[in-house]
C-alpha cells in the first residue's frame, strides 16, 4: 500500500485518469503523455458486471472511459439466435463500444466448438477467449483456420486441471496455427506464484488477449481486489507489456464486489491509466 500511495503521488493524476473518454491507449499517449504511443487497448471482460443486464454492463464500461468489451454468456447467451445477436451488436454500436470478443467459453465437445465459432462470427468478434478440452485442440485449430477467428486459451490457476498456467496451453499449441493463442489471466497466474511478466515475455508470439486484475496473495488463497491494492507490481507489468510490443486488449476482469463492481472497476482503470501516463 505504501508503494501504491507513492505511485499515485508521483503520477499526480491517480483516479482522475479514470475519466479519460476512451480505452484506446493512443488517446492516453496524446492526451496525457507526449512521449509514448502504445498500440494496445484497454477493455472490459463483461463477467465483471455479471449480475447486471447487458445494457448496464455496457454503461458501466462507458463510465470507466472504456470502449471495448468481451461478452460473457450472461450478456449474450451462446445459444442466442441471429436476431438476438444482431440486437446485441446494434446496442454496442449505438453506445460506441466495440464488441471484440466473447468468453470465457468452455468447449467440451465438437458441437460446443462449432457453436462458439458460429456465435463469434455472427457477432463480428475477432477473438474467442476459450477453454477447449485438450483432445479438441486440433479440431478447434481447423475452425480457427475456417473462420479466421483467433482463439485465446484462458488459464485459471490453482485447481484448474486443463490450463492452470499459460505455459500449460502454450506447450500444446506452439506448433499449431499462429491464431491459436493465449489469454493470459495475470491474477490466476500470480495465484500459482508464477511471474506474469515472464509468461508474457516467454509466450509473446501467442498472446492474443490479457485479463488484468490484482490479487491479495500469490497463492491459491488470493482473491481479486482493486488494481494497485494487491501483490501484482502493475507499473512493472505495464512496462513489460509495452516492451513486448503487444497490440491486443488488456481487459479488466474484476471479480470482486459482484453486487456493486463499478467503483472498483473505475479505481482499477484509474490506476492503470495513471501508470500509462508516466511510463
Amino acid at each position: 500500500m505504501t508503494n501504491r500511495r507513492n505511485f499515485l503521488k508521483t503520477a499526480g493524476i491517480g483516479l482522475v485518469a479514470a475519466t479519460c473518454p476512451s480505452g484506446n491507449i493512443n488517446y492516453l499517449s496524446t492526451g496525457l503523455s507526449k512521449n509514448r504511443k502504445f498500440d494496445f487497448k484497454l477493455g472490459v471482460a463483461s463477467y465483471s458486471a455479471r449480475k447486471f443486464t447487458r445494457e448496464e454492463a455496457l454503461d458501466m464500461t462507458l463510465r470507466c472511459g472504456i470502449d471495448r468489451i468481451a461478452f460473457k454468456s450472461m450478456h449474450l447467451p451462446l445459444d442466442s439466435d441471429r436476431s438476438e445477436i444482431k440486437k446485441a451488436v446494434a446496442l454496442c454500436k449505438e453506445k460506441g463500444i466495440i464488441l471484440y470478443g466473447g468468453g470465457v467459453i468452455y468447449m467440451k465437445n465438437r458441437e460446443e466448438v462449432d457453436q462458439a465459432f458460429e456465435y463469434a462470427k455472427a457477432a463480428g468478434m475477432d477473438t474467442i477467449i476459450g477453454v477447449p478440452e485438450h483432445e479438441l485442440l486440433k479440431y478447434t485449430e481447423g475452425k480457427v483456420k475456417e473462420y479466421n477467428i483467433k482463439l485465446a486459451i484462458h488459464n485459471h490457476g490453482p485447481g484448474d486441471e486443463r490450463y492452470p498456467s499459460a505455459e500449460s496451453a502454450y506447450v500444446l499449441i506452439k506448433d499449431m496455427d499462429k491464431r491459436m493463442g493465449l489469454c493470459i489471466d495475470i491474477g490466476h497466474t500470480k495465484r500459482i506464484n508464477r511471474n506474469p511478466e515472464q509468461d508474457l515475455k516467454d509466450f509473446a508470439d501467442r498472446v492474443h488477449d490479457i485479463h488484468i486484475k490484482d490479487v491479495t496473495e500469490a497463492s491459491a488463497k488470493g482473491k481479486t481486489c482493486i488494481i494497485g491494492r494487491g501483490v501484482i507490481d502493475f507499473p512493472s507489468f505495464m512496462k513489460a507489456v509495452i516492451k513486448s510490443g503487444y497490440t491486443g486488449t488488456l481487459a479488466l476482469e474484476y471479480e470482486a464486489d459482484a453486487d456493486d463492481p463499478l467503483p472498483g472497476m473505475m479505481e482499477s482503470f484509474g490506476y492503470v491509466k495513471g501508470i500509462l501516463s508516466i511510463i
